[in-house]
């Protein structure tokens, strides 16, 4: 099977994956830090947005293959792709521990459920026909 479409995500997203990355290994490097927060909320909340990340984009992008494999259509596949695409930096902008419901926080989570959901309706039709 050859894949077109999750790739082109998967890239994009890998991208923004750096982009966290660097981003906490900055305020680890403002904050002398090595290991955990250290008690500095900053690195806490960028910790939370890589960790969150990557706690839903692993499970997507494998959701998001599958379903291309089962035959799913590319306007959804695409579809499924631009809401993670946009979802994770809403999320990510959203997520502040001072604030638990931003709109940002609940508009990127819902994307990224949105998206796992089209796949997995998408897995279970092509399982059961």
């Amino acid at each position: 099977m050859v894949f077109s479409i999750t790739p082109i995500y998967a890239a994009v997203l890998g991208v923004m994956s750096l982009a966290l990355t660097y981003h906490v290994i900055l305020a680890r490097a403002r904050s002398h830090v090595s290991i955990g927060d250290g008690g500095d909320v900053d690195l806490a909340t960028r910790i939370r947005r890589h960790g969150n990340f990557h706690e839903n984009i692993a499970l997507s992008l494998v959701l998001m293959a599958l379903a291309e494999a089962g035959g799913l259509g590319s306007m959804w596949l695409h579809g499924v792709g631009l809401l993670l695409v946009l979802g994770r930096p809403l999320h990510a902008i959203g997520l502040a521990h001072d604030r638990p419901a931003t709109f940002g926080r609940i508009a990127g989570l819902s994307a990224n459920h949105i998206a796992n959901l089209i796949c997995i309706a998408a897995l279970l039709r092509a399982a059961v026909t």
